[in-house]
């Protein structure tokens, strides 16, 4: 079992929203949204070539798995956005539903991660957007 299988197995085996793997290297998280990546990416570890696995990737997740040098990666659902990102950053990426959009948490609009970055130039500039989004969404 290669590293993005290994990956997505343990996604659907153990309920996590998102896996990192490379090898016997396992970066499980359970936690929601682009928080699992912000606190990979906050680590300092070095991510180049690993897989991950993802039950939602939208633009905003796109961004950070380019900042972090992820080489593949397996959705659930990812938006269109969100593959565009991966294929240009030259990511593999196999999923199992391609959707317009990410939908929020209430189901009545777009993520509003995903529509932050809508119009972001970079994964830098994106990084940048979405801290600021989640600091303005706290409150």
């Amino acid at each position: 079992m290669n590293s993005a299988e290994r990956a997505e197995s343990l996604l659907i085996s153990e309920g996590y929203t998102c896996v990192l793997c490379n090898g016997e290297e396992i970066y499980p998280s359970d936690k929601r949204g682009v928080a699992p990546l912000l606190e990979l990416l906050s680590s300092g570890k070095d991510f180049s070539g690993f897989a991950a696995a993802d039950k939602t990737v939208g633009a905003g997740a796109a961004y950070l798995y380019v900042l972090l040098g992820i080489r593949e990666v397996c959705a659930g659902i990812i938006s269109s956005a969100g593959l565009k990102i991966l294929e240009d950053a030259g990511i593999v990426c196999r999923f199992k539903n391609k959707v317009p959009y990410i939908i929020n948490r209430a189901g009545d609009g777009m993520c509003p991660i995903e529509s932050a970055v809508k119009d972001a130039g970079s994964p830098e500039e994106a990084l940048a957007i979405i801290k600021h989004t989640l600091e303005r969404l706290k409150g």
